[in-house]
């Protein structure tokens, strides 16, 4: 079997514990392939079976959409399906993704930039450009009726898609003393915190201090967080997105902000990306934004792959199968 790897990361493929790479009844082991993911398939490799993606530019996906007839199966490293299920794959190829792989470093990053926020660390960085030391912040870290607002604890946080990387997320924040809800499809209680659905959001949201949006890009969460949702936040509020750019109706946002409507925002992902150099979310007031950088770095991608290719081989359901 062809298994087509990007170089841009490292992978260990080899069967482990004695297990024979020949599973399939073909009678030779498997044929590992490194490729370029920004770079059309070489048409040798356009009989592979297996397609690892990681980084893949979109001309690279539509390509292998296209050029690869006996594939069977793609595996996204990456925790969102959305490029690789825009890339027009047959019907019949088998798509898995990247959920777990990204947990930890993006909780880290969420948690980095919620108290970023609540710290007000682009204020004070401004003033540290500037010279200038900021007593105004001293004096409101001071005030009882504003010092609530610059720490975690006693916060409500809500997390808006309580999947799997909420998992690693929340018992950070309630470890720093704030009450964390989730927002999911069904109510109930997960990972031992309390989850509600979109119908209660505006009850959640108008008591909210941090709302953090793991949301996913699919049509039905296109500009979900949009003006009627930015209103039923309290007017102090942040809001911080490591989840998928098209999921915020980005004009609205920076209205908000421009108002005084919304705290601030702080935003891993952009609907465009690279975010343009004239995007008003660059100057807009309150806002923190990184380069899409809060994963990057999966976690454990060698193991989900080997484990796949073994259920591939015994034909059991693959780990991770995106429905389409």
């Amino acid at each position: 079997m062809k298994i087509l790897v990007p170089d841009t990361i490292a992978l260990d493929l080899a069967p482990g514990h004695g297990t024979p790479a020949d599973q399939d009844g073909s009678g030779s082991a498997d044929e590992i392939v490194e490729y370029d993911p920004a770079a059309p398939l070489p048409a040798e490799h356009r009989d592979a079976e297996v397609l690892v993606a990681w980084t893949n530019s979109p001309e690279n996906l539509a390509d292998a959409a296209a050029h690869l007839p006996g594939l069977r199966w793609v595996q996204t490293l990456a925790a969102g399906p959305d490029a690789i299920l825009a890339a027009g794959f047959a019907p019949e190829v088998v798509v898995t993704n990247g959920r777990s792989l990204h947990d930890g470093p993006v909780a880290e990053h969420a948690l980095a930039l919620t108290l970023a926020a609540v710290r007000r660390l682009d204020r004070l960085g401004a003033a540290q450009r500037e010279h200038r030391w900021d007593s105004a912040m001293v004096d409101e870290q001071a005030d009882p009726a504003t010092s609530g607002r610059f720490t975690l604890h006693g916060a409500r946080v809500t997390i808006w898609g309580f999947g799997s990387i909420a998992s690693a997320l929340a018992p950070l924040y309630e470890a720093l003393g704030a009450h964390v809800t989730g927002v999911a499809s069904t109510t109930g209680e997960r990972f031992g915190f309390p989850v509600v659905t979109d119908e209660d959001l505006p009850r959640v949201l108008a008591t909210t201090d941090v709302l953090v949006s793991l949301l996913p890009a699919v049509p039905a969460t296109r500009h979900a967080f949009d003006a009627a949702r930015i209103d039923q936040l309290p007017d102090h509020a942040w809001f911080v997105n490591v989840g998928r750019g098209a999921t915020v109706d980005e004009g609205a946002l920076v209205d908000a902000l421009r108002d005084g409507r919304l705290g601030g925002a702080a935003l891993d992902v952009t609907e465009t990306e690279p975010l343009p150099s004239d995007s008003p979310l660059w100057d807009a007031p309150r806002t923190i934004i990184t380069p899409h950088v809060a994963g990057g770095r999966p976690q454990g991608a060698s193991a989900l792959v080997r484990e796949n290719l073994e259920n591939l081989r015994a034909g059991r359901p693959l780990r991770n199968v995106v429905p389409r």
